[in-house]
């Protein structure tokens, strides 16, 4: 069964500076329907403004990724991690025990795009640690590339949770089945563009659960960038 989660009905935070836009329930914008997904519990497509961006603030017992479109992001954390993370990068925090953190625009110019995505880790009090990855845009395209996984498997990042997270570009003829492993969830999101998912057309910002499906058809991209979570099978994060 595939679940459509329209773009449109996505919560939304406009602060000038910030525009966000929430798959699930976040800061103030609250739907019983929409507080997670398995083990995924936070996207939200953040646009920050030239020159501001999310001051140092303290997470803690949760696995944080982000993922730039546009523009550029630049990271510093209490453990001594600095990066300017551009699109096709990958950056991934494990909280754990504690850390802080902040986000900025790196550019004075630009807009800076991108997904901040939150993952429910399956053990609290870990070693807080930073992981960054550049993946190539001819790795994603036409195909979905590990971009994170338990075990960094084929060069992906490290995640404390039985999930997978795979990134693809598709345009055009372009088109994969995923063969999704017996008894698990996925979600799809799409960062831009659009294309056809098991029959159905997704646009930019739309969502989808899916359950009880083995066989995940990806095809009739337009300028598509999209993202696959292979999840546990179950209904809501436990956190």
């Amino acid at each position: 069964m595939l679940e459509i989660r329209p773009s449109a009905q996505r919560g939304v935070a406009n602060f000038g500076w910030l525009h966000s836009q929430h798959s699930f329930s976040f800061g103030s914008y609250y739907d019983p329907q929409q507080v997670g997904f398995s083990d995924l519990l936070v996207i939200n497509e953040d646009r920050v403004r030239q020159g501001r961006g999310f001051d140092t603030h303290p997470h803690r017992d949760m696995e944080i990724f982000s993922y730039v479109l546009e523009g550029a992001l630049e990271h510093k954390d209490s453990m001594g991690s600095g990066s300017v993370i551009r699109p096709g990068d990958v950056q991934m925090m494990s909280a754990g025990t504690g850390v802080r953190h902040s986000e900025y625009n790196a550019s004075r110019e630009e807009l800076v795009h991108f997904l901040q995505i939150w993952i429910v880790p399956n053990r609290k009090g870990v070693t807080p640690r930073y992981q960054q990855q550049h993946f190539d845009a001819a790795e994603k395209r036409g195909r979905l590339r590990l971009i994170i996984s338990p075990d960094g498997a084929e060069g992906s990042l490290s995640v404390h949770q039985d999930a997978r997270v795979y990134a693809g570009l598709f345009d055009g003829a372009e088109q994969q089945r995923f063969e999704l492993p017996a008894n698990r969830f996925a979600y799809i999101h799409v960062a831009r563009g659009a294309l056809t998912v098991n029959g159905q057309r997704l646009q930019a910002g739309d969502g989808a659960r899916l359950r009880n499906v083995r066989e995940i058809d990806f095809s009739a991209g337009d300028d598509a960038e999209v993202l696959l979570f292979d999840l546990r099978p179950v209904e809501l994060p436990l956190y």
